[in-house]
C-alpha cells in the first residue's frame, strides 16, 4: 500500500457517557450534556500505530478535525484534500484551502455531507484504503460514496476505527491501534457488511437493524465480526444471580436482554438499552405478598442512567453487571460508554453473565474503554456466569 485516505468524524461517539446512545441528530443535546469527543483521540492513537509500521505512507485527508490534527500528531505531514470550512461558507470544495494549516485547523460543523465530500475526494487521488473514524452512521456515509463511485477497476476497499455508540458493522477494527496494524499490513481484502440502525427506535429499546452494504474490507483477525444473534433461555441464570444479591450493595446493570431478565426477576423495571443503578435493601424481608418483596428488595436510583447521574449515585460496594455483545464480545467499550472508566474503577466487583449458547460462538471477551491503563488491568481470565449455579472461564483479550 502506498496511499491511504483518512476521514474522521468528530462528533462520534460524543452521546455514548451522556446516555443517548447514538449521536446522530443529537449532537447538541449531547454537548448541552456535558459530552465530550472522543473520536480524535481514538484516530490519533489508530494513526499512530500506523506510523509505527508505515511511516512512509503518503496521508491524504480532510482539514483540522475531520483527520489532518490527527494525522500530524502521528507523525505524518498529510496532504489536504477537503476542508469543511469551505462547505460551511456555502462551496463544498474539495481541493486544498490555503487557511487550514497545522497551526490553524478547520474548526467548521462538521455534517454527514463533509464526510461524503471527503471521501470523494480521497478517491479522487486514488486512494489505496479508505481510513474512517467513527460509528455504524459513518461507515454508511463512507459505504455509500464508494458504491456510487465504484468502476469495474476501482475496488477501493474501507477500514473502520471504532469510535461510535453503536458498532453493528463488521468493518471495523476491534480497538484503534488494531485498525492502524490491519490498515499497515492486510494483503487481501473480502467483502463485509455494513448495517446501521434506527436510533430514534433504539433509545426506546428496541433495536432495529438494516443492511446498508456490501463493502471489501481487509482481512485480518482483529476486524470485528458483526453482531450476531444468540438464542436460548436465561431464565436459570437470572434466577440464580438474584437469588445471590448482596444486602446493601449497588448494582450497575448494563444494557441488553440478559441482564435487563436479571432485573426484572429482582423487580426492576429494566431500561432495554440503557443502564440502572438498583441498590440492595439492607436486610431482605420474606412476609408479605410478591409484589411487595420485589419493591422492598431494594430501590432503583437511577433509569437511563448517563456516566454523570451513575458517578452521582454510586455508593460502595458495587458491582457491575455486564453481558458480552453478541459475537463481537466486547463487556465493555460497545453501546456501554455510560460505564466509563470512572464508573468501571469504583467497582470493587464485575459479574459478567451470558447464556452459555452465546458464550459458544465467542472465543474471547474485549474491552475497549478509551483508557488503556484499564484495558490492561481487565484482561486475563474471567468467570462468566452462564446459568442458575454454572460458571465458565473466558479469556478477556
Amino acid at each position: 500500500m502506498e496511499s491511504i485516505g483518512v476521514v474522521v468524524n468528530p462528533i462520534a461517539g460524543m452521546g455514548g457517557r451522556v446516555g443517548l446512545k447514538g449521536t446522530d441528530g443529537n449532537v447538541a443535546e449531547a454537548r448541552r450534556r456535558g459530552a465530550e469527543p472522543r473520536a480524535p483521540d481514538r484516530a490519533r492513537e489508530a494513526l499512530r500505530s500506523l506510523h509505527r509500521r508505515a511511516p512512509d505512507l503518503t496521508v491524504y485527508t480532510a482539514a483540522g478535525v475531520m483527520g489532518e490534527r490527527a494525522a500530524r500528531d502521528a507523525g505524518y505531514e498529510p496532504e489536504i484534500v477537503y476542508d469543511p470550512a469551505e462547505r460551511s461558507r456555502g462551496a463544498e470544495s474539495t481541493e486544498p484551502s490555503d487557511s487550514t494549516s497545522a497551526t490553524e485547523p478547520a474548526t467548521a460543523e462538521t455534517t454527514a455531507a463533509d464526510t461524503r465530500a471527503a471521501v470523494r475526494a480521497l478517491l479522487e487521488r486514488d486512494v489505496d484504503l479508505v481510513f474512517f473514524v467513527g460509528g455504524d452512521g459513518t461507515a454508511v456515509d463512507v459505504a455509500e460514496v464508494l458504491e456510487a463511485e465504484r468502476g469495474e477497476s476501482d475496488d477501493t476497499p474501507m477500514l473502520g476505527v471504532p469510535a461510535g455508540v453503536k458498532i453493528y458493522s463488521s468493518v471495523f477494527g476491534v480497538t484503534p491501534a488494531d485498525a492502524g496494524r490491519i490498515a499497515a499490513e492486510f494483503d487481501r481484502v473480502e467483502p463485509r457488511e455494513v448495517n446501521d440502525i434506527d436510533e430514534d427506535a433504539y433509545r426506546e429499546g428496541e433495536v432495529r437493524t438494516e443492511l446498508k452494504a456490501i463493502v471489501p474490507v481487509p482481512v485480518a483477525p482483529a476486524v470485528q465480526s458483526g453482531k450476531q444473534v444468540s438464542s436460548g433461555s436465561v431464565d436459570s441464570l437470572a434466577a440464580g444471580f438474584a437469588r445471590e444479591v448482596e444486602p446493601g450493595r449497588t448494582y450497575v446493570f448494563g444494557p441488553g436482554s440478559t441482564v435487563g431478565a436479571i432485573e426484572t426477576e429482582l423487580g426492576i423495571d429494566p431500561s432495554p438499552l440503557g443502564v440502572d443503578v438498583w441498590r440492595a435493601a439492607e436486610t431482605e424481608d420474606s412476609d408479605g405478598d410478591a409484589g411487595d418483596q420485589a419493591a422492598e428488595r431494594g430501590e432503583l436510583l437511577a433509569r437511563d442512567a448517563a456516566e454523570s447521574d451513575i458517578l452521582d449515585v454510586l455508593a460502595d460496594p458495587i458491582t457491575i453487571v455486564v453481558s458480552p455483545i453478541g459475537g463481537q464480545g466486547f463487556v465493555f467499550g460497545r453501546g456501554n460508554h455510560q460505564i466509563s472508566p470512572a464508573v468501571i474503577r469504583r467497582a470493587d466487583d464485575i459479574a459478567v453473565v451470558a447464556a452459555g449458547e452465546k458464550l459458544d460462538d465467542i472465543d474471547s471477551l474485549r474491552v475497549d474503554t478509551d483508557d488503556a491503563e484499564l484495558d490492561d488491568e481487565l484482561r486475563g481470565w474471567l468467570r462468566v456466569r452462564t446459568g442458575r449455579f454454572t460458571t465458565r472461564l473466558v479469556n478477556v483479550v
